[in-house]
């Protein structure tokens, strides 16, 4: 692969930070920014662009599930240790991967974006991020390195390994498990390719956890529905696989929250006056955890709709979907109001509910990979997924 390193202007910088901050991006782009080593300063994540040209492919179609690389043997039931060690003071590096292969979706109504991405393409991406990102070539290197940075003597079968994604949108606006429209939410093959490479590795596929787990403030929903078309493609190559959401769907679990003490999350917003959140156990019981967030925006609530909505989180709102409930009936309980910019009614400049919910041990401490599907992307938090981006 050849590669040009030049600075990135501001724009490119923004547009970069704006994708995604520790961990990995891939997005399918028809403009592509020049690539860029920059050295971070303290607190600061810059990201590492590398334009790359992968092996040719035929135009993508919906695609079929590919054969895992290797067996999976049974899972065991072993303690979860906690972290030993730290992630290494280069652990805010980013990649950006782009390939113009990797999706080919018409953006037609009776078409549906999720099945026009081409899983071997962004399998390359993936290898290929990662390979910069740790500096291994093989899978085996790659996940050595980083789970050795969450936990000393890497993965060992039956440590849980808990994978965040995103199906907000899988709960509204008739959305079902055997239905579901162009509004964004995760796709599986992305899923597929984390799982080929870390089987590849030598990870048991009974091993991987998949959830999105909050609920209601009621206590009447625990999770988000995990829709057949994600499921079912992984559940073909993988049987062995665990789903963790709304159990609507066959043979996804129900999340439980706060089984320890610590999965508890105390907020420090100026008032004192939200409540303390529940991570889930899902949480506790894993080893490791890798976040896959996906790209869209927030539109403006009340009481301001024309104004801004909520600032860009680079991939850590997604963990909203780690706690028992986000929405409330009152506003001071309700974490939106504390980010939406004109439209919350308790935001701040200066204070985020998205900080406390991140820095929380369990999430920070245990965070091998942020996995940021930017294969598509929409201008709103429920609007249709976008065919292309435009730079």
């Amino acid at each position: 692969m050849s590669k040009k390193r030049n600075p990135l202007s501001r724009r490119e910088f923004l547009v970069g930070l704006a994708a995604a901050a520790g961990g990995l991006t891939l997005a399918a782009v028809r403009q592509l920014l020049a690539s860029a080593k920059i050295q971070a300063i303290s607190q600061t994540y810059l990201p590492y662009v590398v334009r790359g040209e992968l092996s040719p492919t035929n135009t993508p179609h919906p695609t079929s599930t590919p054969v895992p690389p290797t067996n999976t043997p049974t899972p065991t039931n072993t303690p979860t240790p906690g972290p030993t060690s730290q992630p290494p003071s280069d652990s805010g590096l980013v990649i950006h991967v782009r390939d113009t292969d990797a999706t080919s979706w018409p953006g037609t109504s009776d078409t549906r974006f999720y099945d026009y991405v081409d899983t071997a393409t962004v399998e390359a991406m993936l290898l290929d991020g990662l390979q910069e990102l740790t500096g291994q070539s093989s899978w085996g290197n790659i996940w050595s390195v980083l789970f050795n940075r969450v936990h000393s003597g890497g993965y060992q079968p039956g440590q849980k390994i808990a994978v965040k994604v995103s199906f907000n949108n899988s709960i509204f606006n008739g959305n079902s498990c055997s239905s579901h429209n162009n509004q964004i939410d995760a796709v599986p093959q992305l899923a597929l390719a984390l799982l080929n490479g870390l089987t590849a590795a030598g990870v048991q596929a009974g091993d991987v956890y998949f959830y999105d787990a909050s609920g209601s403030e009621s206590g009447q929903r625990y999770g988000k529905t995990i829709p057949d078309y994600f499921r079912n493609p992984i559940l073909q190559a993988y049987p062995q696989v665990h789903f963790i959401g709304l159990t609507d769907c066959s043979g996804v679990q129900a999340p439980t929250y706060g089984k320890d003490p610590s999965l508890t999350v105390p907020f420090n917003d100026p008032w004192g006056q939200i409540p303390d959140r529940l991570l889930t156990d899902i949480l506790y019981d894993a080893t490791y955890l890798i976040n896959m967030p996906i790209v869209k925006a927030h539109k403006p609530g009340k009481p301001n709709p024309s104004g801004i909505a909520i600032p860009a989180s680079i991939g850590m709102k997604n963990h909203y979907g780690s706690i028992n409930y986000v929405y409330a009936s009152s506003d001071r309980v309700s974490l939106h109001e504390y980010m939406e910019i004109n439209g919350g009614v308790y935001y701040t400049s200066t204070y985020n509910p998205v900080v406390d919910v991140n820095k929380h041990p369990v999430i920070k401490d245990k965070t091998a990979l942020i996995l940021a599907d930017c294969l598509y992307g929409s201008t709103g938090s429920s609007d249709n997924a976008i065919k292309t981006w435009y730079i």
